[in-house]
Formats: structure tokens, C-alpha cells, sequence
């Protein structure tokens, strides 16, 4: 695995991004595990975040694509991290863009922050994470709507590694369904692979009862 992997699922497990307990997601499924980009709250780590993103853009997708979009809310603050990232590891300036939720009829008028998306524009989505596929289907129309773009993928933090609609995962089903290229920062399973039986910071954080947890949480909604 990757030094920036490791780093990643640290750094999520030391901003209380990443919990393990007993949860329900937004899909409704009950899950050991869970997963809020909300907890990042500082400059520092929304930086450090950034770079995490944007090495695992890199890895995925190259550079050779034009506009960093980022789904509201939780997309804004990803998309100005790693493309401003993306600028300072490798010298490589994407511009960024949101959707608002509600339309802006002065000013700055539209449902678009930042950059607008033209005509023959390369775009790559950025979201927190993917558990059902639920999200994309708001989101492509939006930047469908804008014109003639070519959608090129998605990245997430962490792959959940669970069905989505049908018997594949939620990102095996976007690539179909959508054409495009789908990736995450780490998946679940790098995640188990690095803190199950390991003490970090003086605590065992998968320890056998939780990996077991994990392991049967994937016999119900794991991909088959």
C-alpha cells in the first residue's frame, strides 16, 4: 500500500472522520463504520486533505482533463482543496466549480460557484464518499445541463466496497451506468488491512470484535 494511503486512514481516524460503532448511512443501511468529510474543520487539515485527493486524482485520472467539480455542500470545500492540491504538487492549475442548491437570480447569477463549464470541457467529480450511487444521479444533470462536457470520473475518499442498486458496488455501477472511470483515495479494505490488530496512538481500533462486525456487514451488502 502507499505511504499516502496510510497516511490518509490515519489522519481520517485522527479527525474523527472515520468511526467505527454503530451507525446508519444515508441509505439506510445499518453499518460498523462510517465515514463524515464534515469532521475536517481546519485549514490544516482541509490542506492536508487536499493532497490526499489530488495524489489519488493523479494516480487515476492524470491531469489532462479541465474542471474539479464538487457537489454541494460537502463538494465545495474538496473541490478548492485539491485543485489548489493539484496546483502546488504539480504545478498543473484545474479550475474548480459547485453547484448551488438553489439558483441565484443577481450578481453572480446561475447554480454555479466558480469556474462556469463550457463547451469541450474534461470534468472530474469529487465527493466525500459513495455508499449507494444515490448522489451522482443529482449531480451529472447539473453539469450535463452546462453543455457539450465530457464527464471523465469520480473520486472518492473511501470506497465502501458494498453493493450499490444491484449485486456490484456503487462505483462499479456509476462506471457502467455513466461510462466513466470511478476511483477512492483508499478503500475499506486498505483500511482493515492497515489498522486491524494494530495499535495506533495506544489503541486498538479494529480489533477482532470490530473486524468481525465489519466482515459480517459485508455478508449482507458486500459485493456478491
Amino acid at each position: 500500500m502507499e505511504q499516502y494511503k496510510q497516511e490518509f486512514i490515519e489522519f481520517m481516524v485522527d479527525c474523527q472522520v472515520l468511526k467505527f460503532g454503530d451507525f446508519v448511512t444515508k441509505s439506510g443501511r445499518k453499518t460498523p463504520f462510517f465515514v463524515n468529510t464534515g469532521f475536517y474543520r481546519t485549514g490544516g487539515q482541509l490542506r492536508r486533505l487536499g493532497t490526499y485527493y489530488a495524489k489519488a486524482i493523479h494516480d487515476r485520472f492524470g491531469l489532462d482533463f479541465d474542471v474539479l467539480f464538487g457537489p454541494a455542500y460537502k463538494g465545495i470545500p474538496l473541490t478548492v482543496a485539491a485543485s489548489m492540491a493539484i496546483s502546488e504538487l504539480y504545478g498543473t492549475e484545474i479550475r474548480y466549480c459547485s453547484n448551488r442548491k438553489e439558483v441565484k437570480d443577481h450578481g453572480d447569477k446561475g447554480i454555479l460557484l466558480g469556474s462556469p463549464i463550457s463547451d469541450g470541457d474534461r470534468v472530474v467529480i469529487i465527493e466525500d464518499v459513495t455508499t449507494a450511487g444515490t448522489s451522482i444521479q443529482e449531480t451529472l444533470p447539473i453539469i450535463r445541463a452546462q453543455g457539450k462536457v465530457e464527464t471523465l470520473g469520480l473520486v472518492v475518499s473511501v470506497d465502501r466496497m458494498e453493493r450499490g442498486q444491484g449485486t456490484k458496488s456503487a462505483l462499479q455501477e456509476i462506471e457502467e451506468k455513466y461510462g466513466m472511470k470511478t476511483t477512492a483515495i483508499v478503500t475499506m479494505a486498505e483500511v482493515v488491512e492497515h489498522l486491524y490488530g494494530r495499535e495506533y496512538k495506544g489503541k486498538v481500533i479494529i480489533d477482532d470484535a470490530m473486524k468481525a462486525a465489519i466482515e459480517q456487514y459485508y455478508e449482507q451488502y458486500g459485493v456478491k
